[in-house]
Formats: structure tokens, sequence, C-alpha cells
């Protein structure tokens, strides 16, 4: 019986020490890595963002620039929350397609004039896009009304869910909904 429990704690800590093991592995292999394809510029970008546990200051540069204001080229830098908001949507859904951008960055002035071409456009006066905590956009292989329920099952910041123009707006300000 002794014999028995012994060989069960030697077994139980090999299993222990596996686990950490694997966990460490994950932990020093972990990257968060984004592809991206502007649907205004027709350009693509496939970047890791963030990779043990920290975000890559170049990688972000490159994101910002990006997602700049393709009316004005104007670019801001981008809130690395957004970032990881919507790479976590994405896992969620099991995916690591590529997202179509609709629109990030937006210039006050761009804002204003999209503000003025219609009352009922639905831009809002404080924009999180003027802020570069918002983006547009659409998940390749994903439906837009699929990829809103998971963003809102989330309750990380609004999702607004655009049918007719088949996007979806994300951003990290309030949780809320339209």
């Amino acid at each position: 019986m002794k014999l028995l429990r012994n060989t069960c704690s030697i077994a139980l800590l090999l299993i222990l020490a596996s686990v950490a093991t694997v966990s460490q592995g994950t932990l020093v292999k972990d990257e968060r890595e984004l592809s991206f394809y502007h649907t205004h510029t027709g350009k693509r970008l496939n970047v890791v963002y963030a990779r043990e546990g920290r975000y890559v200051p170049s990688a972000l540069e490159e994101i910002n620039n990006f997602l700049f204001d393709f009316r004005t080229g104007d670019a801001a830098e981008m809130d690395p929350e957004l970032l990881d908001f919507i790479y976590d949507v994405r896992e969620a859904l099991g995916s690591d397609s590529t997202y179509q951008v609709v629109s990030a960055y937006r210039s006050p002035r761009t804002n204003e004039m999209l503000r003025g071409k219609s009352r009922k456009s639905g831009v809002a006066k404080k924009s999180q896009h003027i802020l570069g905590k918002a983006i547009d956009v659409r998940l390749e292989g994903v439906s837009t009304a699929r990829l809103r329920d998971q963003a809102l099952a989330m309750k990380r910041g609004g999702v607004g869910y655009y049918e007719a123009s088949d996007f979806v707006h994300m951003d990290t300000g309030r949780v809320r909904r339209w």
C-alpha cells in the first residue's frame, strides 16, 4: 500500500511538473498577431503586436501608420486595448483570419465632414475614432452578425452593428450597443 501511495505521489508530481512546463512554455511563446486588409487603400498588414505579455513598440507604430485617416493622411496612436479587444474576439471565434478595415482613426476634420453628410449617418460628435479607440471591421470567413455577437458577449466597450454596410464597430469606450 505504501509503495502504491509513493508511486501515485511521484506520478502526481510528474504531471504537475509537466503542466508547469507547458504553462511556462506558453508564456514564453505568447504572441499576439493581427492581420489587416484596408478596404480603402488596398494595403495589407500582418504584425505581431505583443510578445511575452508586452506590446512591441515598432509593431504598434506600424499599426498606427496603417490605421491612419486615409482621407487626410493623419495618423494617431491607436489604443492597444482596442487591439487586444479585436484579437480576443477573433480568438473566441476560433479564427485566425484577416480583419477588413472600413475605418479606424479619424481626424476631427474627417469626423465633422462625415457628420455633415447626413443626420442619419450615426457619426458621433465625440467619436471614439478621433481618440484612436475605435475600428469598423469585417472578419473574413465570419458573418458580421456573429462578429457582433461575440464582441457584445465580451462586454469590453462599444459595439455597433451596421447590417446594411456589413461591418461591426468596436471601441474601448464605455460598454454600450447600437
